[in-house]
């Protein structure tokens, strides 16, 4: 083999190494989708999800909570589940009891 032939196989490896580097174009995402920002003015009022007091909190009856309600997102938070205690003016929590039913409808 010669220098240069050499030089050159080198020169081929570190492009075919450098090529395994970069980053996919264009490739799907597996993850979830972000949630897009929220509109300018949505803001949380418990009174409009007061309906749900005594109801399971099923996909449909959040859903229909978090629209009355004005709201950009909701959650249902369980007895003694860890949550995220950061003030939300955007999202409405319905809390349960132990049995599952909806027991209060708030912002946060």
């Amino acid at each position: 083999m010669t220098p240069k032939s050499i030089t050159a196989g080198v020169a081929l490896a570190c492009l075919v190494l450098l090529a395994g580097c970069a980053a996919p174009s264009g490739a799907p995402s597996t993850g979830p989708s972000p949630m897009p920002p929220p509109p300018p003015g949505t803001v949380c009022d418990a009174q409009g999800a007061q309906f749900a007091i005594g109801k399971t909190p099923g996909a449909s009856v959040v859903e229909e909570a978090r629209l009355r309600s004005g709201s950009y997102m909701a959650r249902v938070l369980r007895p003694g589940q860890m949550v995220t205690m950061e003030f939300n003016a955007q999202r409405l929590n319905l809390d349960v009891d132990a049995a599952g039913v909806i027991r209060k409808a708030r912002c946060g």
